[in-house]
């Protein structure tokens, strides 16, 4: 890189482009991690929703050590995408996945940025080399796709490609676990990436056994969540299935269970979202909310994940 960047463990100042649910949560995250935040958004009534989000994810980011000495008001609110973007040592681009909208914000926010400064963007379906063509120089530019809500979830996905300065995916490797978070690196760009393709590999299944009688849609939640998903919180499948082995290895467990996985693989489903299907999906998400509301919900969830990162880092 022509202009050296900061050391990631000294950002002070980050923009957030776009203040939907994953730049809300990003802003909180970066926040907590007492960097300074400029959220840019077209809409200017969407400050208040934003600040909102922080303030309701404080006290859940407090509880778990993460916004030690950090001030949730440090944060300052562009409908100026040059402006937001003049100052920031670090972007994070979370506006509409559609290329076009993309491309004028890159555009713009290149002439602006000051020198060494690095850029991700959040693009969960769009292709890196796609977003890149939006860029002169895509070198600083790399994909860093969280999962819902950045703040809580740890995981982040970083892809760099051939017009990517190696230094770059370093640095927001370096960057995002000093912010707490877990990485990976994929190593060949396929849509989705890494974890959106597994748990809409899961999906397909689930909406197939509910589509076909064979369990309610609650009833297939409640397999994943007091089943596999108990064991995946704590290690992955293929270790998971090492360990399944009995202590003789991943091949043993492979040459044991091979018949019975070919066969449930031969007869998994391929649904599509039709209206009926998705009808359906919605007629089974009532019965399984319970009168429950959005609201209520989202807390289940975030208290529950809390409690699960408490444990984890406990054990």
């Amino acid at each position: 890189m022509t202009q050296q960047a900061v050391a990631p463990d000294r950002v002070e100042r980050v923009a957030v482009l776009g203040s939907g649910t994953i730049g809300a949560s990003w802003t909180a995250l970066f926040l907590a991690r007492g960097m300074a935040v400029n959220v840019y958004d077209v809409d200017p009534a969407r400050e208040d929703y934003v600040r909102d989000y922080v303030a309701n994810a404080w006290p859940t980011l407090q509880r778990i050590n993460m916004a030690e000495g950090a001030d949730p008001n440090r944060l300052t609110f562009y409908t100026d995408l040059s402006a937001a973007v003049a100052e920031a040592q670090f972007v994070q681009e979370s506006v509409p996945e559609r290329l076009p909208i993309k491309h004028e914000v890159f555009g713009i926010i290149e002439k602006a940025l000051p020198p060494g400064a690095m850029v991700a963007s959040s693009a969960s379906g769009l292709l890196l080399k796609e977003m890149q063509e939006g860029f002169a120089d895509p070198s600083r530019f790399v994909l860093a796709h969280p999962f819902n809500p950045p703040h809580l979830i740890p995981l982040v996905e970083l892809l760099g490609n051939d017009r990517t300065d190696p230094a770059s995916l370093a640095w927001a490797k370096a960057f995002f676990e000093h912010c707490g978070k877990v990485t990976i690196t994929v190593k060949k760009e396929v849509p989705g990436h890494v974890a959106n393709r597994l748990q809409a590999a899961l999906w397909r299944e689930a909406i197939h056994l509910v589509s076909q009688g064979v369990a309610s849609l609650e009833d297939v939640d409640k397999a994943v969540v007091s089943g596999p998903g108990l064991r995946w919180s704590v290690m992955g499948p293929h270790m998971l299935f090492h360990l399944g082995s009995g202590g003789h290895g991943i091949e043993v467990f492979c040459e044991r269970y091979q018949d019975s996985f070919h066969r449930w693989w031969d007869s998994l489903g391929t649904p599509q979202l039709t209206p009926e299907v998705i009808a359906a999906l919605s007629e089974g998400i009532k019965e399984a909310a319970a009168g429950r509301d959005f609201e209520e919900l989202s807390a289940e969830r975030d208290r529950k994940l809390v409690a699960a990162l408490e444990a984890d880092k406990n054990s």
